[in-house]
């Protein structure tokens, strides 16, 4: 059993994207939070079938620790 940061954003046009940090490309999507969280369990199962042991163990190691908002003039 693997464990593994999800960040949710809300999509523009409406519902939620879900993504995985630690596993790059590995995102989906959902009407609802529910439906996000749902969705990416699937994709994150789905990709690792796609993987070594030793390529899981690397990204099973790397956690978020932290997510900050920050203003930037542009």
């Amino acid at each position: 059993v693997y464990e593994f940061d999800v960040v949710i954003v809300e999509d523009e046009s409406g519902g939620y994207v879900a993504f995985v940090p630690s596993l790059p490309g590995c995102h989906t999507q959902g009407e609802s939070i529910d439906e996000a969280l749902e969705n990416i369990k699937e994709a994150i199962e789905l990709y690792l079938e796609t993987l070594s042991d030793e390529e899981k163990e690397e990204f099973t190691s790397q956690r978020v620790v932290d997510i900050q908002r920050v203003k930037a003039i542009a």
